[in-house]
Formats: structure tokens, C-alpha cells, sequence
């Protein structure tokens, strides 16, 4: 069934709020990449941690290097936080790992407001509101993937990306306000980077009323109030056939997780490894996650105010309403690819397209970057300028913005996919990390073009890498012979497909495993 259809959309009431109030944990990272990253540049935040240019005539490197370390330490702070979500969502279950991740988030975030010009603590401030942050980036679309049902839990879990990238257009619009009505001292920044504590506040307070996820229940044993839960969030009667239904379709997934969960994450890796099929997967899937955060990924967005200042645009008032704008290309795009148009087109069509869109704003960049910089005597050049990085930001939201998240859950049997999809979310939030780090001082050492350079042979070599031309339902094709002969993997007709022939052979995979276990059990029994 399409996912415009009325019928999809047929839900109860509580359901709604629910899936609400846990979408809103996108809104402390959304803000942070928006809200946040403008204030940097408002001019109270600058005299108060002395960021003001004319303090470092002589030292643009260290200007670069503290200005960079405000930014990046609460994506540093988010890495932590989401291997933290791996242990934290079993033990603690969903809903209070959700809570705790809030308050966290919540407390970090006073000390930073707070913090009145104090650089050092500033930064404790930042990793700290960050554990939070990434702690949220893993267990709201846990919870969302395991209160919605099968047909719409794309479109659940999609709208945790949907609040995330909404905020962060608005944040921009907020330091514009802020920037045009409030007088420069730290009431202004203060004001800003507290307005997410407001909507934040009112979903924690409104958890309260949401349950835990029924198969988070079910994993614990605690079937009746699983049952209970299911019911409620689906309004209808703990009796109702439906509901019967797709608690034994959770029951049974829950049992068969029990038996993964003896295969321990060393083992699992130690597979990924071993086995050349799933080690080609692996690296595939890490490939991925590189190739999309150097292209200049997040680090774009983090400093997009400045970026558009160096396009030519002027005054720190257009520069935000700019940004403002930049987010909601971002989330209009995101949300048309994520919600069809991405399952129409393929993912390997989306994300060839999107690199070739990233490519060519990088290369018009950075010539306009090297020959003139912010020229006001070529309106037309700058105006292609600007226009360049809103190409860019239709590039990255169809493309690697997306396209990583869903091979990871694709392409591995179930038996090895959470160790390698934990791995893989490592590894992409430390070059976030690594990319907000270094975009300043990238920007000071190589007179800004070189940046743009070094973004753009990284497009080129991930439209050479990438480019398989083999649908998802031929990666056991894909990956049975050596690397360098993959190029002889024959495409098929379509490489859209709802449910992966991978998957579909992993789970025959995993019943294998179960019937000898089984197998095994009944002779030492008989024995």
C-alpha cells in the first residue's frame, strides 16, 4: 500500500502523542547543528568568549581552534552518549533511558548558558549536554521502530529526522530575531540557546503519560502489561484479533533475540571479519559512513552562517535568514526522499545523484572561492554562489544524508547486525566530530577554497567507490567474489525493494541456527 494512502495514516489519538513527545529527543541535536551553531556568531556570544576577530590579528589559527572546539565538543560529547544508548536501552528499558538522556541533555545545558565567558567550563558543558544529545539520537527511534506497526514504522521513525531537522531551520530564524531586537550582552545568547529547554521540558513532562515499548516488555517477560501497552497504543481491546496478532509476531521476534543475545559483540565482530561475504559488507557500510561525513557532511551545516558570509551574502542579518532557509531545503527534501521518493528511485540512484550534486557545488565553490571571495563587484557570481550551497544541501539530503542509515540495517543477517550497525554509528559520529573539529581551521589554512578542494576529491572518489550499480537484493551476488572483480555484479530490472533478499536469506539464516540449536538440545536431552 503507498504510503499516501488515508488507510496508513488510520491511528489512535494516544498513539499520536506518543510517537510525538518521543520524536521531540531530535530536538536537542537539531538545535545544537541550528540553534546553537548560529549563536556562536551572535556578538554578545563573541566579546563574552572572546571570539572577536580583531583579538586575534595575528593568530587566526588559534581564533580557528577555539571557535571550533565550542562548536564540535558537543558532537565529541554525542559519540559517547550513543555507544552509551547500546548497554543503557536493555538495562534501563526505552522510555527511562529516554528520560535519563533528557535530563542529561537538560543539565549540560544550563552549565553552558551559564557559563558567563568561562571557556573551560563551557567545553565541560558542551560533552556533557552531548552524552545527552547522542543518547537521544539512539534511543528515540528505538522506541519509535518498536511502538509503530509494521506498514508505518518508516513514517514513526522518519519524523524523529523530521522534528530534528525542523528545529534546526528554526534555530536559525531564532538568533535572527534575537539578533535584530536584542541589545548584544549575554541576555541574548542566553535566550537562545535556552529556548530548547521549553519544548524539550514539555515532552519530558509528557513521557510520563507514554508506556514503555511493548517489545521491550515482551524481551523482559512482562507479556500481560506488553499486551496492555499494545492495546492502548493501537485503541482497541487487549482481545482484538489484530492485537493478539502482532503481539505473538513481537513475542516471537523477542524470543528469537533472546538466542542472539549468546552471541557476544566480540564474536559478532570477530564474524564480520572472518567471513569474507559480511567483511566486504562491513567495510562497504563503514566506506559509506567516511566517504558521507568528509564530503563536508555536518561540518557544512555547523558553519553554514559563515559559509554564505563568504559567499558574498551580507550583514549577519541575511547570512541567518539564509541559514534559515538552507534548513528548510534540507527538511523538505529529507522529508520527500524519506517518506517515498527514495523507495521509488533506489538508493543507489539517490545516492549517485546527491554526490554528483555535492561535487558540483564544491567545485563552483571553491573556484569562486580562489579567484574572488566575497567580491561585490560580480553579483551574478556570488548570487551562483549562494545558490551553490543550497545545490549542495539538495545533494546531501537525498543521497548520504539518508541513504547510510538504511543500508546498515539491510545488508547484514540478523545475527551480526546490531554489532556492526552499533560499529558503524561509532564510527560516524566521531568524523562528525572530526569534520566540525577541523572545518575552521581548514577554512584558515587553506584560504577557504583548498577546503572545498579536498571536499570535492572526496565526492569523486565516493562516485568511483560507490558506484556498484548492484540493488540491494543482489548483495549475495555482490559480495561472493573479490573486491575488485565486483564490478561484473549484473543489475537487475529495479533496485527498490521494501524488504532486502538479504534479509529475507539472513532470517532463513538465523531459523537454521535456532532448528540446530534445537536439534542439538533434543539429543542431549534423548541422551
Amino acid at each position: 500500500m503507498p504510503w499516501w494512502e488515508p488507510a496508513r495514516w488510520t491511528t489512535s489519538p494516544y498513539y499520536a502523542l506518543v510517537v510525538l513527545v518521543i520524536a521531540c529527543g531530535g530536538i536537542p541535536k537539531g538545535y545544537d547543528e541550528g540553534g546553537f551553531s548560529a549563536s556562536v556568531k551572535l556578538t554578545s556570544f563573541t566579546i563574552d568568549y572572546n571570539l572577536v576577530k580583531d583579538h586575534w590579528k595575528n593568530d587566526a589559527t588559534g581564533l580557528a581552534n577555539r571557535t571550533a572546539n565550542i562548536t564540535s565538543f558537543n558532537v565529541l560529547g554525542a559519540a559517547f552518549g550513543a555507544l552509551a544508548g547500546l548497554d543503557l536501552n536493555d538495562r534501563l528499558g526505552r522510555l527511562w533511558s529516554w528520560r535519563l538522556a533528557v535530563i542529561v541533555w537538560a543539565i549540560g545545558t544550563l552549565i553552558q548558558i551559564f557559563s558567563s565567558g568561562i571557556y573551560g567550563l563551557l567545553l565541560f558543558a558542551r560533552i556533557f549536554a552531548g552524552l545527552g544529545a547522542g543518547l537521544l539520537t539512539v534511543t528515540s527511534p528505538l522506541y519509535l521502530s518498536e511502538v509503530a506497526p509494521r506498514k508505518t514504522r518508516g513514517l514513526a521513525v522518519s519524523l524523529y529526522m523530521v522534528v530534528l531537522l525542523l528545529i534546526l531551520a528554526v534555530g536559525f530564524f531564532i538568533n535572527y530575531g534575537a539578533n535584530l531586537h536584542m541589545p548584544a550582552t549575554r541576555t541574548q545568547y542566553r535566550l537562545v540557546q535556552a529556548i530548547p529547554l521549553i519544548p524539550t521540558g514539555i515532552a519530558f513532562f509528557l513521557s510520563w503519560l507514554c508506556p514503555e515499548s511493548p517489545r521491550y516488555l515482551a524481551s523482559k517477560q512482562r507479556h500481560e502489561e506488553a499486551k496492555e501497552v499494545l492495546a492502548r497504543l493501537r485503541g482497541k481491546s487487549v482481545d482484538d484479533k489484530s492485537v493478539v496478532d502482532e503481539f505473538e509476531e513481537i513475542d516471537s521476534q523477542a524470543r528469537e533475540r533472546a538466542d542472539l543475545k549468546s552471541i557476544s559483540h566480540w564474536n559478532a565482530f570477530k564474524e564480520s571479519q572472518t567471513n569474507p561475504n559480511y567483511r566486504q559488507r562491513f567495510w562497504l557500510l563503514m566506506t559509506m559512513h567516511t566517504i558521507a561525513q568528509w564530503t563536508g557532511g555536518n561540518g557544512i551545516t555547523y558553519y553554514v552562517t559563515t559559509i554564505f558570509t563568504y559567499a558574498g551574502v551580507d550583514g549577519a542579518d541575511q547570512s541567518l535568514i539564509s541559514s534559515g532557509a538552507y534548513g528548510i531545503v534540507k527538511l523538505v527534501l529529507t522529508i520527500a526522499f524519506t517518506w517515498g521518493l527514495i523507495d521509488y528511485f533506489g538508493r543507489r540512484r539517490c545516492t549517485m545523484t546527491g554526490l554528483a550534486l555535492q561535487l558540483a557545488a564544491h567545485i563552483y565553490m571553491g573556484a569562486y572561492m580562489g579567484l574572488q571571495p566575497g567580491s561585490a563587484d560580480n553579483k551574478s557570481a556570488s548570487d551562483a554562489a549562494i545558490a551553490s550551497v543550497f545545490i549542495y544541501a539538495a545533494g546531501w539530503s537525498i543521497g548520504l544524508c539518508t541513504v547510510p542509515y538504511l543500508y546498515g540495517t539491510e545488508i547484514f543477517p540478523t545475527h551480526i547486525r546490531n554489532t556492526c550497525y552499533a560499529i558503524s554509528m561509532g564510527l560516524h559520529w566521531f568524523f562528525q566530530f572530526a569534520v566540525v573539529r577541523v572545518t575552521p581551521n581548514m577554512f584558515a589554512n587553506l584560504h577557504v577554497w583548498g577546503a572545498y578542494l579536498f571536499w570535492a576529491i572526496i565526492c569523486t572518489l565516493g562516485l568511483i567507490i560507490l558506484d556498484q550499480g548492484v540493488p540491494i537484493e543482489k548483495m549475495d551476488e555482490l559480495f561472493e567474489g573479490p573486491w575488485y572483480l565486483r564490478w561484473k555484479a549484473k543489475v537487475g530490472e529495479s533496485d527498490v525493494s521494501s524488504e532486502s533478499a538479504d534479509t529475507i536469506a539472513s532470517q532463513e539464516h538465523d531459523q537454521k541456527v535456532f532448528r540446530e540449536r534445537d536439534a542439538k538440545a533434543v539429543h542431549e536431552t534423548s541422551g
